[in-house]
Formats: structure tokens, C-alpha cells, sequence
């Protein structure tokens, strides 16, 4: 006992000092970027979980399995790899690629099987690369400037777009990247996967309400910019001043509602099918 606890401690110790710098980086960007905030909550919620699920973790059986140190030595080349890069989003990957070896070597795949949602909720703490997301934003922006102008249309608002620009009659509005639904995109996708592990029991509708979360960002956005436009059209100082600051909190809440609607509705087919 005494020597598995020596080995658990220096393994815990070498972790820290090999990721140490990286985990303070991406602390580091939890605090500065909006779309990444939600990394805060990640490592609480996980410890929670973890004790929420200790009885049926510490039932499993133990058995070590040196087949993972060859996901281990994944883990090794992806950190060598992302530092040489200088690629973070690889860097910080690499760190839950080796919690999920060195669970697998020490403890075997019986551990590892019941540990599975604590590991892929911690790996959403970390940021989207900032490749993909500027690869994504603009299309995105594109889509709820044009699909907010025909909102806006159909509302009797006399309005037209150029790109990621609406014009109003007396008012130009910017669909910005935080107007597009990418930086509430991540909380909800994780408040999708925490509904999914505590309503749901199916694996294929707990995938589905994670995938729901995504279109749902981008429609509330919509809704958003479209109300955003109406409101510069007849009231611009309310457009522009109390809806402009509060609407991202407001769309959120809007967007935990929906989402919450369509776990409720998910909980119903499962009721349907059981009985």
C-alpha cells in the first residue's frame, strides 16, 4: 500500500511540474477570453462529479494494464509536438490524453470506463484554437446578418446588409464575433453535456442534446441581432444602450431555456420507449 501511494505521488509530482506552465497559460485564458470563460467551472465540476460517482468508482475493479502506456507515449509526442509548435490547443490536449493513460495503466479499463464523462467534461475546459475559431466566427457572422435581415424585413424594418454590416434607415449596425454565437457556444455545450449525464440515460440522445446546443447558440444570436435592428429602427437610444448591454445575458438565459426544453422532451421519448 505504501509503495502504490509513493508511486501515485511521484507521478502526481512529475505531472504538476511537466504541466505546471501549461495549466497556468490556460488559466490565463480562461480569465481573458470571453468564449473560453466557462474553463473556470470546468475542474469543480469534475472534482463534484467524481465524488458524486465514488462509490461506483471505487466498486470497479482494479487492474493494471500496460497497454496504456502506449496512450501514454500518444500523450507525450502530442505535449513534444504542441511545445515545439508552440500549439497550445495540442499542449493542453496532451494533459487529458495522460490523465486518461495513466488512469488506464494504473487502475485498468474497468476505472477508466466509470471516469470516461469526468474526462471528456474536463477536456471541454479547453479554449478553441484560435484557427478554427476564426475560421468558424465569419461564416457564422454572415449567417446571422443575413438571416437577421430578412427578420428584420419581414418586421417591416426598411433594412439592408453588406456583408456583416446592416444598414438602417438612420443607424449602421456591425454583426461582431460575439454577435455570430461562438462565445456562448462552449457554456451551452457544456450545460448540454452536464443535462445529458444527469436526465438522459441513452448515450445517442445524451450525443444529440450536445449537438442541439450548437444550432440553438446561433438562433437565440439571431434572435439577438434581429431585435437589435428592430429596436435601432424605432428606439435607438434603447437599441444601443440597455438592450445592447443586457441582450447577451438575456439570449443565454433563453438559450439554457430551450435547451432545457429539449432535455424534457428527450426525457419523454425515453419514458415513452421504457414503458
Amino acid at each position: 500500500m505504501l509503495r502504490r501511494r509513493l508511486a501515485w505521488a511521484t507521478v502526481a509530482a512529475l505531472l504538476c511540474a511537466l504541466f505546471a506552465a501549461v495549466v497556468a497559460e490556460m488559466a490565463r485564458a480562461w480569465m481573458n477570453e470571453t468564449g473560453a470563460s466557462h474553463g473556470l467551472l470546468i475542474p469543480p465540476l469534475v472534482a463534484l462529479i467524481v465524488w458524486m460517482q465514488r462509490d461506483q468508482i471505487l466498486a470497479a475493479p482494479v487492474s493494471g494494464d500496460s497497454r496504456g502506456l502506449w496512450l501514454l507515449l500518444a500523450g507525450a509526442a502530442l505535449y513534444i509536438l504542441g511545445r515545439l509548435a508552440a500549439e497550445f490547443f495540442v499542449t493542453r490536449m496532451s494533459l487529458i490524453v495522460f490523465i486518461a493513460a495513466l488512469i488506464w495503466t494504473f487502475w485498468g479499463t474497468a476505472r477508466l470506463s466509470t471516469l470516461k464523462f469526468a474526462i471528456l467534461l474536463l477536456a471541454t475546459m479547453i479554449p478553441i484554437p484560435q484557427l478554427v475559431y476564426k475560421a468558424v466566427a465569419t461564416p457564422l457572422q454572415l449567417l446571422a446578418s443575413t438571416v437577421a435581415t430578412d427578420l428584420a424585413q419581414a418586421a417591416g424594418v426598411t433594412v439592408f446588409q453588406d456583408g456583416n454590416i446592416i444598414h438602417l434607415a438612420g443607424q449602421t449596425l456591425g454583426v461582431e464575433e460575439a454577435c455570430s454565437g461562438l462565445h456562448s457556444v462552449s457554456a451551452l455545450a457544456v450545460g448540454a453535456l452536464l443535462l445529458g449525464f444527469l436526465q438522459l440515460h441513452s448515450g445517442w440522445l445524451r450525443a444529440l442534446l450536445f449537438f442541439c446546443s450548437f444550432p440553438i447558440a446561433v438562433f437565440t444570436n439571431v434572435l439577438r441581432v434581429t431585435g437589435t435592428a428592430v429596436l435601432a429602427d424605432r428606439w435607438e437610444e434603447i437599441a444601443m444602450g440597455f438592450y445592447h448591454y443586457f441582450s447577451g445575458w438575456l439570449v443565454f438565459v433563453a438559450a439554457v431555456g430551450l435547451l432545457w426544453g429539449v432535455t424534457g422532451l428527450f426525457q419523454r421519448f425515453e419514458s415513452r420507449r421504457a414503458s
